[in-house]
């Protein structure tokens, strides 16, 4: 999860390890970028307004490299526009929810993605 809101990343951390779920946390784009290399995890949610580094640059550069360009992206933001959702999609996401959202929501989503046979895998692991 790459969140710089300390309480949304404890919001969701808490629900998705309550589903089972490893979670790992950057609050910049510059660390979800490590983070994403070394962890390789099953999946990403990814807030697009960051400190060094913002979601639309982080996603165009994990879907360049051979090693992440396969992981899901679910970019998480306040960003509500057209405008804002394209670029999202087209910087490589694999979806875009805005805020505020339900939890529940969420790991419905992140749910569904994992249950896609590519990306299965018998420990999830969240980044």
């Amino acid at each position: 999860m790459v969140e710089d809101d300390p309480d949304l990343v404890e919001l969701l951390s808490f629900n998705l390890r309550g589903c089972g779920f490893t979670v790992s946390t950057a609050s910049d784009g510059l660390d979800a970028l490590k983070k994403a290399r070394t962890i390789l995890p099953d999946l990403i949610l990814l807030d697009l307004m960051l400190p060094e580094l913002d979601g639309f640059g982080v996603c165009e550069i994990l879907r360049r490299e051979p090693a992440t360009a396969s992981i899901p992206i679910i970019m998480v933001t306040a960003m509500s526009s057209q405008f804002a959702r394209l670029a999202g999609l087209e910087a490589g996401a694999n979806d875009y929810i805005t805020k505020p959202f339900s939890p529940k929501q969420l790991i419905a989503r992140v749910q569904a993605f994992l249950a896609q046979p590519l990306v299965q895998s018998a420990t999830s692991q969240v980044a």
